[in-house]
């Protein structure tokens, strides 16, 4: 391999056609791709060359159809940086692909792992709701993890013992419905709500839910009759078919609500957390973190889950989750991924709102800001505690001697890195 690459490296440089400027790291990606059994050549090096300095070398170029709108959305996608290697697996897919549910009352669409595959332990789902209507009486076999994009609503949850928590959540708020109690939403005054659910399952799907609706549908008459003391003229008056997702009359206030339930109301587990109300977990010059798990949200035992803040031209650090797959939601602004996972597999991706992103267990990764404003996402979890480990947290751990035995850097160029864990980096 070594001889290989000398060898690839002295034709490259003694060509005519190489520039100048083109560095030696381009030279070696020249090298990887003739390990990977691609033939190196000069042309092949002026290209990528060409490629960096942002300009369309002859060899890139698609003389046939193209979908010009998907690719101006994706440039890393389809001209990808001469680091992207092989192929590990999907990391994208929006929201704005999947189909709509339409309903009387609003609508819903998911992204699961019939979407996008490779995400076995998280499932998104994107519902909106009119003032006034209802997401059906319902639960499932998963957790679910919620958060507020727009609007108000308020939500109900009963726990095994009898007791129902009942709050309302605007903009910003998260819920957490542990898997198998039953609970509503409904939109409120206004123009009701948008919000997004993360479940702790990649295979959910938001239609294959347990609803009161089809439970007392399905259920014989007399057993109805005798477990309600309804009659059978009660039952036929039923809702013969699922609600789902129904239109209704706003309701009247929480406190109303809660004095309804009396001594059923739940006050000791808090459902609701203001996520955008508690103070940053860090802040730096390129943006900040805001950090939601078991800890600070004791109810979320199965979901972890940071708001990344990034601004224009900072990167979201290098770095990795030690124990669980990560699961993405991009709120707001556009920018590129690159995640690297093992074999020199490495792809890089273009994101916009509404964008689900993906990284493989263990997979390193970096998201850069490549837009005008503010990047907004949100970073889940199949897990109680967040945790994550930085590239540059490690280095600087590292003896001087082990950390130039691996880089092949002088120390002092090592030791200019970043000290510490920054979880956002300024440009």
């Amino acid at each position: 391999m070594r001889v290989k690459e000398e060898r690839i490296l002295e034709r490259l440089a003694g060509s005519a056609e190489t520039p100048a400027n083109l560095s030696r790291r381009m030279f070696v990606g020249a090298a990887a791709l003739a390990s990977a059994g691609f033939a190196a050549s000069p042309a092949l090096a002026q290209d990528r060359a060409e490629q960096k300095a942002g300009r369309t070398p002859p060899s890139l170029s698609d003389l046939g159809p193209e979908n010009k709108t998907l690719l101006k959305g994706n440039p890393n996608s389809n001209q990808p940086p001469f680091t992207d290697h092989g192929n590990p697996g999907p990391i994208w897919f929006s929201f704005d692909l999947a189909p709509k549910r339409m309903q009387g009352g609003g609508w819903t669409h998911q992204v699961t792992q019939r979407e996008l595959p490779t995400s076995k332990d998280i499932a998104g789902v994107n519902m909106r709701l009119t003032a006034g209507s209802f997401r059906e009486l319902h639960w499932h076999t998963a957790d679910e993890w919620a958060i507020m994009l727009t609007g108000k609503a308020r939500v109900s949850v009963m726990q095994a013992d009898g007791k129902m928590f009942i709050d309302d959540v605007s903009q910003g708020d998260l819920w957490y419905f542990p898997a198998g109690l039953p609970h509503s939403i409904q939109g409120l005054e206004d123009d009701g709500c948008e919000f997004l659910l993360v479940f702790n399952d990649g295979a959910f799907s938001e239609d294959d839910t347990f609803l009161l609706s089809e439970f007392l549908a399905h259920t014989p008459p007399e057993i109805v009759q005798k477990n309600t003391n309804w009659s059978r003229e009660t039952f036929d008056q039923l809702p013969a078919t699922e609600l789902y997702i129904f239109e209704a009359p706003l309701p009247g206030s929480l406190e109303q609500d809660r004095k309804f339930l009396g001594k059923f109301l739940e006050t000791e587990n808090k459902y609701t957390f203001h996520l955008t109300a508690m103070s940053p977990t860090l802040t730096t010059p390129g943006g900040e973190i805001r950090i939601v798990d078991s800890e600070n949200f004791p109810v979320s035992k199965n979901i972890a889950a940071a708001m990344v803040t990034l601004k224009p031209g900072a990167i979201r650090e290098m770095h990795w989750h030690p124990d669980a797959s990560e699961w993405q939601y991009w709120i707001q602004g556009s920018g590129r991924m690159t995640v690297v996972t093992t074999g020199a597999k490495a792809r890089t991706m273009d994101f916009n709102a509404n964008d689900v992103g993906f990284v493989p267990a263990v997979a390193g990764h970096t998201i850069e800001n490549t837009g005008t404003e503010d990047v907004i996402f949100l970073e889940m979890f199949k897990a109680a505690k967040y945790q994550d480990v930085s590239l540059n947290q490690w280095i600087a751990r590292m003896p001087n001697s082990m950390a130039i035995a691996h880089l092949k850097l002088p120390l002092k160029t090592i030791r200019s890195a970043p000290q510490d864990k920054a979880v956002v980096l300024k440009s």
